[in-house]
């Protein structure tokens, strides 16, 4: 099937487009089952001159349909130019493309051979990329990956407790080659395999989740929504000023914890937060005395290196009953250009974009907090979207997990929802309970299994008594990390290999 080139390039864009859609706020996700059939068709038999603009070009148009809301942030709370920040949007879909560009070449490589082990090849080498941009050095990131569209589905979903997200990105990529092999070779049993594959993944989706066994909490934790506006900069006297509101999240953590035991939640710092502040550390220790219970909260900690100078941590502390801190995790995976200046001193380019960003000290420990009923780790915003990193808590016998985030700078764009959508996928990736405490939504219970077992209204200061509870079983993704993720890269090596031996067209 010889298709011309513009029809190519109408099938990348498509299938770029196709793909953005399927994730919030457009929630087409049905879209996601076709767009890599699309990439793949526009791949497949393409001269190997052409090849990486397929790819490129649905990268280009996949990241800003999919991130619209960098943009905005960028320029709403970080007061960058809008052609810079439309450049650096742009900057992402290029690294995107060129990402995806290796794709549409390697399956127009292995078409020289066949046009079945090119669709044989693409969910190999589709779900090694997909891995690859998640942990390139630096820049890396798993936002949106193809695989979230199929957890939508409470069956599919399962699938992660084994390979992790990446099964869903093999899932989806598959089912677009079995179709995209169909519409290249036009052969009824072609067509029958597609309409077979697609009556067992329906039946999988209706029939799966009453297989799904239930779980009764025994536990209840306070999630605090402090429901603070998001502001660039904080005055020194914001605790004086704001003291009135912080009265009032005050009040209605101990009165909870007083109806209610269990441990209270704060997000990750929306404000001022820091111990080494008297009025906040002097009111957090009267919350965690007056309660009588456990108190997690964001700060921003202040520690001194060997030379005596002051660094800064995004941190989430521990307080027991009695005040004191006993437990401290800094945030490992910071935020690029958001927490800190990668390569600062080169980005001469960028003045306006790095001077307002601080740099925050990485920690270095997946520590793991302890409670008198078991043990939890808390991961900080940005962490929910990496599953390798997760992970580290549960392997290091984390019972709960817990996130902690500020999603007020994404305002009501499609992060938040995006953002929690991913994090619902650890809970299952670890097969634990995953609490979720925000500055201003969503704040959740999840159970292992990924269903919302409690939620709280978007954009209101409020607590929600969140269900949970421990458990310590091992999911082979828990146990064994990106196994997977590791075989579809040996399986891609090897049908590559095969697409120069005796190359000949079938």
């Amino acid at each position: 099937m010889n298709l011309p080139r513009y029809t190519r390039v109408l099938l990348a864009i498509g299938s770029g487009v196709a793909l953005g859609l399927s994730f919030p706020n457009y929630n087409l996700y049905l879209l996601a089952w076709i767009a890599m059939g699309m990439l793949v068709l526009a791949s497949a038999g393409a001269p190997l001159k052409q090849a990486p603009l397929y790819g490129f070009l649905h990268g280009q148009v996949f990241y800003p349909v999919c991130l619209p809301w960098v943009d905005t942030v960028m320029r709403q709370y970080g007061n960058i130019d809008p052609l810079i920040s439309a450049a650096f949007v742009g900057l992402i879909g290029f690294i995107g493309g060129l990402i995806c560009a290796t794709f549409s070449t390697g399956v127009a490589l292995a078409s020289r051979k066949s046009k079945l082990l090119a669709c044989a090849l693409a969910p190999f080498l589709w779900t090694s990329l997909e891995y690859f941009r998640t942990n390139i050095p630096i820049i890396g990131s798993s936002w949106d990956l193809s695989g979230y569209p199929a957890a939508r589905s409470m069956a599919l979903l399962q699938i992660t407790s084994v390979t992790g997200i990446y099964g869903l990105c093999f899932l989806i990529t598959a089912f677009g080659s079995v179709a995209a092999y169909a519409v290249l070779v036009k052969t009824r049993r072609a067509w029958t395999t597609v309409a077979t594959v697609t009556i067992v993944l329906v039946l999988v989706a209706l029939i799966g989740p009453h297989l799904i066994p239930t779980v009764t909490p025994h536990s209840v934790a306070h999630l605090v929504q402090t429901n603070f506006p998001q502001s660039e900069s904080y005055p020194p006297d914001w605790l004086q000023v704001h003291a009135g509101e912080l009265d009032q999240l005050e009040h209605i953590s101990v009165d909870a914890a007083h109806q209610i035991p269990g441990i209270i939640i704060w997000p990750e710092v929306p404000a001022p937060f820091s111990f080494t502040e008297p009025p906040f550390a002097e009111r957090a220790q009267r919350i965690a005395q007056e309660s009588g219970n456990y108190f997690l909260v964001g700060v921003v900690d202040w520690k001194r290196d060997a030379e005596g100078r002051w660094l800064a941590s995004n941190s989430a502390d521990l307080l027991n009953p009695q005040g004191q801190r006993i437990f401290s995790y800094d945030k490992i995976h910071l935020l690029p250009f958001g927490e800190y200046v990668p390569l600062r001193g080169w980005l001469t380019f960028a003045k306006k974009l790095t001077a307002d960003i601080s740099d925050f000290t990485p920690g270095s420990t997946y520590g793991v907090a302890q409670l008198p009923q078991g043990k939890f780790g808390t991961f900080i915003c940005y962490e929910a979207i990496f599953p390798s990193e997760v992970r580290h808590f549960t392997a290091n016998g984390a019972q709960l997990l817990v996130t902690i985030s500020n999603d007020g700078w994404f305002g009501r764009s499609s992060a938040p929802e995006q953002h929690m959508a991913m994090a619902r996928v650890r809970a299952v990736e670890n097969r634990r309970w995953l609490l979720r405490d925000t500055n201003n939504g969503y704040t959740e219970s999840i159970d292992p299994y990924g269903r919302t077992a409690a939620q709280l209204a978007l954009d209101v200061r409020s607590q929600l008594d969140a269900p949970y509870d421990f458990r310590s079983d091992l999911t082979p993704y828990a146990r064994f990390g990106d196994w997977f993720s590791w075989l579809c890269v040996a399986l891609t090596i090897l049908l590559l290999a095969m697409a120069f031996v005796n190359r000949h067209s079938t």
